[in-house]
């Protein structure tokens, strides 16, 4: 599987895009910004985009859907629980000082055990409800993208509308951490770790 990492917008959000090898097909997980940069990294790695994958609602990983749909026309997915969100995208970013724009409504709600194939690939939807009330992470064989759910070191903030702690901290420990402890995880924002590497040093997983 081809793995490529993109830091996007002034919040520097992780994208991700995964292909197929064999058949170029491709998703992009989380295209909150700097759409061009995006879809350049798809043309130089020769990639058709079968889906855009949202792993939760907040501006800053969803805030190019517009510019990223109307470009590929492939399927966008979000968990139901986030789609109230997209059409907010403006308005949460001012909150900031930032700008965003709305995104489009989905083609694809996503819920907890849907699974998601492009090329050889398929990848299984985990509802992990916390930092948003629609918060998913997807996960492939030794791969886990998280999202906002998990970091390295810590996990997604819960002050935001529709987060909850002790919701995060259950979806945490009884959806991720029991997937081998060997899974790369692949984090919303900074650096990758590995679960076995939470389980032993996150101190909100103690």
């Amino acid at each position: 599987m081809i793995i490529k990492k993109l830091e996007v917008g002034p919040i520097m959000a992780n994208c991700f895009i995964l292909g197929c090898e064999d058949t170029r097909e491709a998703v992009v997980i989380d295209p909150g910004d700097e759409a061009d940069k995006i879809l350049m990294e798809l043309a130089k790695a020769e990639l058709k985009v079968t889906y855009l994958i949202n792993t939760h609602g907040h501006f800053d990983h969803v805030g190019a859907n517009k510019r990223m749909k109307d470009v590929t026309r492939a399927i966008l997915a979000i968990h139901p629980d986030d789609v109230p969100m997209l059409g907010e995208l403006s308005r949460s970013a001012a909150s900031f000082g930032l700008a965003a724009e709305n995104s489009p409504e989905p083609d694809l709600l996503l819920n907890h055990g849907d699974k998601i194939t492009f090329g050889k690939i398929t990848l299984e939807v985990i509802h992990t409800p916390g930092h948003s009330r629609g918060g998913i992470c997807l996960y492939t064989k030794g791969h886990l993208f998280a999202g906002d759910t998990l970091f390295a070191g810590s996990i997604g903030r819960t002050d935001l509308p529709g987060g909850d702690y002790d919701t995060l901290i259950a979806s945490i420990k009884e959806k991720l951490l029991i997937l081998p402890e060997d899974t790369r995880v692949y984090t919303g924002h900074g650096p990758e770790t590995t679960l076995m590497n939470e389980k032993r040093m996150n101190p909100f997983l103690r």
